[in-house]
């Protein structure tokens, strides 16, 4: 006769979903601000837009971590991909010149680990903590033969919001406008399937460290929050446009807040190789053109700004903590790309 089926059988039993909500409580607890009216634990957070924006919009971003859950799961680094998860969010609502209210995330797995789960979700936490964004909610969801053993995804989702008259859309960028970069914490959270790669082609020659960091601490170092220094220098610099360098690196991310007759000349000495660059480039072998479509290649967002104001902006940027480069300037565009960064 076959065994009686229970709930347990449907997905995440009722003991385990209730250790781990008490586990992240105090992790979520310590990301609460003005506007959360109800957080975790409920059908539904809500959340009150301050009252001293006058027009609000709101911005909403989505994303996830992509393969880089892949050494994750190999290397038992689970706490970075969690900041991960929140920063590719709110480092694109950012970009809308928008102030990142709150976060949910959705994690799903094949059997549930506390252990695992926690550890994840107190990465969200912190990621949201850093970036003053509220963590009001998120779905854990156990579904048996959906991932294998060991196994989850993540996805995250922000909502901001911005003044309607202080929305940042590029329109304004005009030929002699400076580009500033900010430096990257390593590859953040964008071609891990050309990593893997490279540590798989590497096999047993791989470095021990990197960046005065063990060589798994620099490759998995999580993607680089910008949202504080970014708002505090919006409320200072007449700051034109902002790009977050995420998949496609710099060529196919700076055009999306350019105006279609504009370029962007940039001068790759302006600012440091990197050794991890260096060295996913000599195992990888691609060239300079496919590094700066694949990779940040050391630059995590770029800001463009008046030529009178770049000194100023770079000034209050590197106070807030940020380590940032001029690296370029908006030129006329000719035949040809939109960026185009010149050899060292």
């Amino acid at each position: 006769m076959n065994k009686p089926l229970s709930y347990k059988d449907a997905g995440v039993d009722i003991d385990a979903g209730d250790a781990l909500v008490e586990r992240i409580k105090p992790f979520a607890k310590k990301t609460m601000r003005e506007g959360v009216l109800a957080g975790i634990g409920g059908f539904g957070a809500l959340f009150e837009v301050p009252k001293r924006y006058k027009e609000p919009v709101l911005v909403s971003g989505t994303d996830g971590v992509g393969t880089k859950l892949k050494l994750a799961f190999e290397w038992n680094m689970h706490d970075a991909v969690g900041i991960d998860l929140v920063a590719m969010s709110v480092n694109d609502v950012l970009v809308q010149g928008a102030e990142p209210l709150f976060f949910l995330d959705y994690f799903a797995c094949g059997k549930l680990d506390i252990d695992t789960a926690a550890a994840v979700i107190s990465g969200i936490a912190k990621g949201c903590e850093e970036s003053g964004c509220a963590l009001i909610g998120g779905e854990t969801a156990e579904m048996p033969g959906m991932y294998p053993d060991g196994e989850y995804d993540l996805a995250g989702f922000a909502v901001g919001a911005v003044e309607k008259s202080k929305i940042l859309t590029g329109r304004d960028v005009t030929e002699g406008d400076v580009v500033l970069g900010l430096a990257a914490h390593g590859v953040h959270s964008n071609g891990f399937s050309l990593v893997r790669k490279c540590i798989e082609r590497a096999g047993t020659q791989l470095p021990t460290q990197l960046d005065g960091l063990a060589f798994k601490q620099a490759v998995m170092r999580p993607t680089r929050l910008y949202v504080k220094p970014i708002l505090q220098a919006l409320g200072l610099h007449p700051i034109k446009a902002l790009a977050h360098i995420t998949g496609g690196g710099l060529l196919e991310n700076i055009p999306r807040v350019l105006p279609e007759h504009l370029s962007v000349h940039l001068q790759r000495s302006a600012w440091p190789h990197t050794q991890l660059f260096d060295w996913l480039q000599t195992v990888s072998g691609i060239d300079d053109i496919e590094m700066n479509r694949t990779f940040n290649n050391g630059i995590g967002m770029v800001v463009v700004i008046t030529k009178d104001e770049a000194a100023s902006c770079l000034s209050t940027l590197k106070g807030l903590g940020e380590t940032v480069f001029e690296i370029g300037q908006v030129r006329a565009r000719q035949q040809g790309p939109a960026v185009v960064v010149h050899a060292d």
